[in-house]
């Protein structure tokens, strides 16, 4: 079986084996690859229903650079705390970013609140973004614009004229809900529609039904949002390693 990194062509058949809905245990046969390694290229870049065969690409780069010393002027890690290891949180971060983007995200906002979801303190300044990310101050403010105008981040007043950007745990609460809220903005809009075509119109017909799916999905989401926040808030506990039976080679 062939050792060291998946290329982008082995990717690509990757992807397009989860698109035939085929096992990874065939897709790692066919590309005479350990199973597990396909399972691990698969579960870190989106899951069977989310994997790319070009974003866990560029993940895979953005890690290999991460463990090459930095460039001046590239983006410098933060300071890991006691008992973390720095090049795990590093390659953590890149996963989770392109979790991110899979999810619809631009990059740098992904990147952005990747930052903000391994931080301890769950805030940072402008500042530190540019110098984590290696990025520019324009960047990151744009970046902050789309996640405020998602509700994935807060501004808060930091020290004399400094802003602090907050993830807190009610972010994805406010997120979720402000998501439903632009479904019955649309579902008010497809009804506008209906009158507008005629309510006996196949067209209109269509805009009512897309109108009813609507009203029910907030209706669910508001409910499950609802139930589910004291999760946000629940102390935390300890967590369970999960078990890794993970090889350098199969990587």
């Amino acid at each position: 079986m062939p050792a060291g990194r998946l290329t982008r062509q082995e990717r690509q058949h990757i992807a397009s084996g989860l698109a035939d809905d085929l096992s990874y245990a065939e897709i790692a046969r066919r590309l005479g690859r350990p199973t597990s390694t396909v399972t691990r290229e698969v579960t870190r870049n989106g899951g069977p229903a989310g994997y790319r065969a070009d974003l866990a690409q560029r993940a895979t780069e953005r890690r290999a650079r991460a463990r090459r010393p930095a460039p001046r002027g590239a983006g410098q890690p933060a300071p890991v705390p006691a008992g973390r290891d720095a090049a795990a949180v590093a390659e953590f971060e890149a996963v989770l970013t392109t979790g991110l983007m899979a999810s619809g995200l631009p990059r740098t906002p992904a990147r952005v609140l990747a930052c903000l979801f391994t931080t301890d303190a769950g805030s940072v300044t402008a500042a530190e973004l540019v110098a984590r990310l290696g990025t520019s101050p324009a960047s990151v403010s744009k970046a902050i614009a789309f996640l405020e105008g998602q509700g994935l981040v807060r501004r808060e007043r930091g020290g004399g004229r400094r802003e602090r950007y907050t993830a807190d745990n009610d972010v994805w609460y406010q997120s979720t809900i402000a998501s439903a809220r632009a479904n019955d903005q649309l579902a008010e809009t497809a009804r506008h529609g209906v009158a507008v075509l005629g309510p006996h119109t196949p067209a209109a017909a269509r805009l009512e039904n897309i109108a009813r799916f609507l009203d029910l999905m907030s209706a669910s989401i508001l409910a499950a949002a609802e139930q589910a926040r004291e999760v946000l808030h629940a102390p935390a506990g300890p967590v369970e390693p999960a078990a890794a039976g993970r090889s350098a080679a199969d990587d």
